[in-house]
């Protein structure tokens, strides 16, 4: 386990929240080695029909990119999702980061997230991120 990484996401979520608690759940995060968590948004436009296409290529095949949007009416604090397929043509919003994590996510950094499509009746999409 790398402190020092604990003690950098530590002290960043210290921020936000009480240091204690903050220092526990870097902890977490670094002996788990990341993060996954779903898409919020997904069902909303042509979304499910973007996911539906992105559940033919295989991960490795699959961009994800988390982007902060401060000027967000609804939400100041969101983190969009965009995604894109290796050599396609630039990046589409497929959703957001669930509101409660965004500062999880802010806090770890700015690794790429792995994008796994789900699919089932409802597609739905989930991210990993390692620490």
């Amino acid at each position: 386990m790398n402190k020092a990484t604990v003690f950098q996401i530590g002290n960043r979520l210290a921020q936000t929240m009480d240091r204690r608690d903050a220092f526990i759940q870097a902890w977490a995060l670094v002996k788990k080695g990341g993060i996954e968590l779903p898409v919020n948004g997904v069902s909303f436009g042509n979304r499910q029909t973007a996911l539906k296409r992105l559940a033919k290529y295989s991960p490795g095949q699959i961009k994800a990119v988390l982007v902060a949007e401060p000027e967000n009416k609804v939400d100041p604090t969101a983190v969009a999702v965009m995604v894109g397929v290796q050599n396609g043509r630039g990046l589409y919003r497929l959703g957001y980061v669930p509101r409660g994590m965004t500062t999880v996510i802010k806090a770890i950094g700015r690794q790429l997230p792995t994008l796994r499509v789900l699919n089932g009746d409802i597609c739905g999409a989930r991210l990993a991120l390692t620490v």
